[in-house]
């Protein structure tokens, strides 16, 4: 199975570690964090990855080459523009799509560290999904709102009480709320399904489920227990160096 790494961004809110390199390559526990990454992914069973790049785009390029992982790594170039989370998926598809055309690939934030199972992840039975969301009930301001069968309807911003929902009036009491990883499992026909809302070349993903998960399935996965750090901000390096020395003394 493929899987993509969303390594392009800026990392402004890591600043000033991302004034001289890349997000992708800011050390955690000793190691870059796409490392981790791509070591997580080659345990569960991936076999080739797609990485985006962009800001220190060369950076990333000499790292991954330098370094053998053991897994088919392509360079998805967005250095002519940054095209979102959404518009990167778009513009890698030529390298994620799989010879039948309907198979599935994984998509994982690059400044994510977790102890999720990403192999029973990849086996999910959900084939009729667009895509499947693993989430987890950790305290945040913003969650993904899903009905009683764990369907995508909307999001909210707790702290502005904003809503954003394909379904007018939605009760957001009546949802079940969760914060969103930063992994996704997603269906290749979601290439088709982008040009039906005119999405065009930069755009983030999620301005796309909230737009499509009326028409399509797009489902919560639940992940309990997870250990999960955001490397978002300089703020959160104390957190996910202890969050990833735990991962790493389990082994």
């Amino acid at each position: 199975m493929k899987a993509m790494i969303f390594a392009a961004g800026m990392g402004t809110r890591l600043k000033p570690l991302t004034d001289a390199v890349p997000k992708a390559l800011v050390p955690v526990c000793g190691e870059p964090l796409v490392s981790h990454v791509i070591k997580r992914l080659r345990r569960a069973g991936i076999d080739e990855i797609v990485v985006n790049v962009h800001h220190f785009a060369d950076q990333i390029e000499r790292y991954l080459g330098t370094h053998d992982f053991g897994v088919k790594i392509s360079i998805s170039d967005e250095r002519d523009m940054l095209r979102d989370t959404g518009g990167g998926i778009r513009h890698a598809g030529p390298l994620l799509r799989s010879a039948s055309g309907h198979g599935r690939f994984l998509v994982h934030n690059v400044d994510i560290i977790s102890d999720m199972d990403l192999e029973s992840l990849l086996s999910s039975p959900d084939r009729d999904a667009l895509a499947v969301l693993p989430v987890s009930e950790r305290e945040t301001r913003r969650y993904l709102l899903f009905d009683e069968d764990m369907r995508l309807a909307g999001w909210t911003d707790t702290g502005t009480g904003e809503v954003r929902s394909p379904y007018p009036g939605l009760d957001v009491n009546a949802c079940r709320k969760y914060a969103f990883t930063g992994i996704h499992l997603i269906s290749e026909d979601i290439f088709g399904a982008f040009g039906r809302y005119g999405f065009g070349e930069r755009f983030p993903i999620m301005d796309f489920y909230l737009r499509a998960c009326a028409d399509y399935p797009v489902y919560g996965c639940v992940q309990k227990n997870l250990a999960i750090a955001d490397v978002g901000k300089k703020e959160t390096l104390p957190e996910a160096e202890r969050v990833c020395s735990e991962i790493l003394h389990r082994g």
